[in-house]
C-alpha cells in the first residue's frame, strides 16, 4: 500500500502568471510520481494548497490534478479556506464544517484531520474535531491507522515556523489519540522540510514541500535583530511516498524533476545486487 504525499503547494503566490514558480514545481512533482516505477494508491495533498485561499487558485489546482489516475485527497493548511477548497473539490468529504474524513484503503485507514484555525498561522484542533477523531479510532480498534494533518504537533527546532508544543490544541490532539494502539504513524506538512521524530510514541514524519523549502537553520532567531540569515531556498521540490508493508509505515522522500541515472540493473550491476542478496538468510 503506497500513499503519495504532496504538501505546501501554495498555488497563487504569483497569481495571473502562467509560468508561476509554484505551479512549475508542482508539475515537476506530479510528473515524477507519474513516471515512478510504482503507482501509489492515493495522492494526499496535505494543506497549504493555495497561498491566499482564493477560488481561482483552487480551481487551477483542481485542473492540475484532475488527470491523476489515483484518488486525490485534499486537506487544509493555514493558508487555506474551507469554503473555496470544498467548492473546487466537491467530492471531498467534510464533518460539521471541517475538512475531516476517513479514507479506507486495503488493510489501512487514513484519518484526515483539519488543523486549520482561520486567521492564524499555527494550528488548531477543537473539541468537535477531537471528538470525531476519538470516535473514529474507537470504532476501528483493530485496523492500522495513519493520522494525517497539516501542522506537526511538535517543535522541530525551526523556531520561527514551529507551533509551540504547549498549545492547547496539541494537548487536545494527544488526548484523542491516547490509548489507541492501532495508530502506526502521523504524517504532516507545514514546515517545508523533510523531518522525522517520535511524538508520544507515534512515528511522525513531515513531508518536504512542493513550494520553495525553508532553510535548515536551527540556531535561535532574535526577533529584534534580523541577521540576514537564509530563510527560503531554491532546493528541488519534494514529495513523500509512504509504504505500508502490513507491519509498519516506511516513508521515503524524493525530489521532483529530472533525476540522472548513474547505474541500472544490468549485467554490470548484477554482481552488486547478488552479493547483497547472498548475505540474507534463506
Amino acid at each position: 500500500m503506497l500513499i503519495a504525499q504532496v504538501t505546501d503547494i501554495h498555488i497563487g503566490f504569483d497569481r495571473g502568471n502562467p509560468e508561476e514558480f509554484n505551479v512549475r514545481r508542482l508539475l515537476a512533482v506530479l510528473r515524477r510520481i507519474a513516471e515512478s516505477p510504482q503507482r501509489p494508491d492515493l495522492l494526499l495533498l496535505s494543506g497549504d494548497l493555495t497561498e491566499h485561499g482564493d477560488a481561482e487558485s483552487y480551481a487551477l489546482l483542481a485542473r492540475l490534478v484532475e488527470s491523476c489516475p489515483i484518488p486525490v485527497a485534499p486537506m487544509t493548511g493555514n493558508h487555506d479556506l474551507r469554503g473555496p477548497l470544498l467548492a473546487a473539490f466537491p467530492d471531498c468529504p467534510s464533518h460539521q464544517g471541517f475538512v475531516q474524513y476517513a479514507i479506507e484503503l486495503k488493510g489501512l485507514r487514513v484519518l484526515v484531520l483539519d488543523s486549520l484555525e482561520e486567521g492564524r498561522h499555527g494550528g488548531g484542533f477543537c473539541d468537535v474535531r477531537a471528538a470525531w477523531l476519538a470516535a473514529e479510532l474507537a470504532a476501528h480498534p483493530a485496523t492500522p491507522t495513519v493520522i494525517a494533518l497539516h501542522h506537526p504537533p511538535f517543535e522541530s527546532g525551526i523556531g520561527w515556523l514551529d507551533c509551540d508544543a504547549r498549545e492547547p490544541w496539541i494537548a487536545r490532539l494527544a488526548a484523542a489519540l491516547d490509548g489507541h494502539g492501532q495508530v502506526v504513524g502521523l504524517i504532516a506538512g507545514h514546515l517545508h522540510r523533510p523531518i522525522h521524530t517520535l511524538w508520544n510514541g507515534i512515528p511522525a514524519t513531515v513531508c518536504g514541500s512542493s513550494a520553495a523549502p525553508v532553510a535548515l537553520d536551527l540556531t535561535p532567531l532574535d526577533l529584534a535583530h534580523p541577521d540576514k540569515r537564509a530563510m527560503i531556498t531554491d532546493e528541488p521540490p519534494v514529495y513523500a511516498l509512504h509504504y505500508w508493508n502490513g507491519t509498519r509505515l516506511i516513508s521515503h522522500m524524493e525530489q521532483g524533476g529530472e533525476i540522472a541515472v548513474l547505474a541500472r540493473y544490468d549485467s554490470a550491476f548484477h554482481p552488486v545486487v547478488q552479493t547483497i542478496a547472498d548475505e540474507r538468510p534463506e
